[in-house]
Order: C-alpha cells, then sequence, then structure tokens
C-alpha cells in the first residue's frame, strides 16, 4: 500500500467514526457482537437507518458481521484499535 492509498483509508475509518450514531454504535460494540435488532432498540431510528450507518462502519473495514438464522450480528474487527482513537480524541477534546 503506497502512501497515498494509507492516508486515503485511514481517512476513510475517521469518516466513518465521525457521525454521533456511528460512534455510539461503535462503543457499544466494544462490549460485544450485537445484533442488528439489538442495536435498533437503543435508538429512536429505523431499521433501515441503522443498517445504513453499519454498511458505511463496514465498508470502512472497521466491524464485520456474521449471520445468525435471518440477522446480521456485528462485531468490531480491531477493537483495541477502536478503543485507541476514541480514548485519543476524548484526550484531544479536553484541550
Amino acid at each position: 500500500m503506497n502512501k497515498k492509498e494509507e492516508q486515503d483509508r485511514k481517512a476513510k475509518i475517521l469518516k466513518a467514526l465521525a457521525h454521533p450514531t456511528r460512534l455510539y454504535i461503535v462503543e457499544m460494540l466494544l462490549a460485544g457482537e450485537k445484533c442488528v435488532n439489538d442495536i435498533k432498540d437503543l435508538f429512536d431510528v429505523t431499521q433501515p437507518n441503522i443498517s445504513q450507518h453499519l454498511n458505511i462502519l463496514k465498508s470502512s473495514g472497521v466491524v464485520g458481521y456474521r449471520k445468525v438464522r435471518n440477522l446480521r450480528c456485528y462485531f468490531l474487527k480491531n477493537p483495541e484499535g477502536v478503543k485507541k482513537i476514541i480514548e485519543d480524541v476524548k484526550g484531544l477534546a479536553d484541550i
């Protein structure tokens, strides 16, 4: 991967995390895998809206999923990396 591709990849991840709903979803997934309905129940939005957010997180490489019967259950691909990003952002917010 060249330098530009690496920078583009980092920017895509940061853009995916830069939405309050997606950031909250990621923080919830730090506790472990959750299925779409479990995630949806924590928000006052439709299931298709949650699915759009999850697709953005998936396409950025932040989350993966597995099928359980007719549900998709999502997990963080690199929980320690995500945890570090969130902690670093909290540190910046104190500035």
